[in-house]
C-alpha cells in the first residue's frame, strides 16, 4: 500500500484490475480536450484499450475519493519511467497531480531508481509547466509518437 499523501479528501493507492474502468474513464476525461490535437494513434495509446497489459508491466497508482478514481499515474521501476498521468477535470488544481507524482517518485526511489523520466506532447503545456515546477527538465530527446513529437523530461531522484 502506498502511504497516503496530499489532501485528506482523497487517498493514493496501488490500482488493481477492478480499477480499470475507473482509470480509463479518468484518462478519457482528462485527455478529451486534447483529442483533436492528437493523432488517432497517439490518442488511442494515451487512453489505452490495453490498460490491463500496462497494469501487468507497470505499477499503476490511483487517487481515489469515495470509490471514484480522480487521478492516475503509472511508473516502471525497470527503467524509472512515468506514464499515463491524468487527473479528472473537476480535480485539476486540487493537489491530486502533485500527490500522485510524489507517490510514483517514492515507488521508484524505493526500487533503487536514481533518475526518473517521462514523455509528453506539445499540446500539454499545462503538464509541461507542472513537471518543470516539480524539478523535471527537457533532455532534448524527441521521438515520434504516432506522428506527433514526444518530448522526454527527466529528474534525478
Amino acid at each position: 500500500m502506498v502511504p497516503q499523501t496530499g489532501d485528506p479528501a482523497f487517498r493514493i493507492r496501488i490500482a488493481d484490475e477492478r480499477d480499470a474502468s475507473g482509470i480509463l474513464a479518468c484518462l478519457a476525461a482528462a485527455f478529451a480536450p486534447y483529442r483533436d490535437a492528437y493523432t488517432p494513434g497517439a490518442f488511442a495509446d494515451t487512453v489505452p484499450a490495453s490498460l490491463l497489459r500496462r497494469m501487468s508491466q507497470m505499477t499503476v497508482l490511483v487517487a481515489e475519493r469515495a470509490g471514484e478514481i480522480v487521478g492516475t499515474i503509472s511508473c516502471s521501476a525497470h527503467d524509472g519511467h512515468l506514464r499515463g498521468m491524468a487527473v479528472a477535470p473537476g480535480w485539476q488544481g486540487s493537489g491530486v497531480a502533485a500527490a500522485l507524482l510524489e507517490a510514483a517518485e517514492d515507488q521508484l526511489r524505493q526500487a533503487g531508481c536514481t533518475r526518473v523520466t517521462l514523455d509528453t506532447t506539445e499540446p500539454l503545456q499545462r503538464a509541461i509547466r507542472f513537471y518543470t515546477r516539480h524539478g523535471y527538465a527537457a533532455t532534448g530527446h524527441v521521438t515520434d509518437f504516432f506522428g506527433m513529437r514526444l518530448y522526454e523530461y527527466a529528474k534525478p531522484l
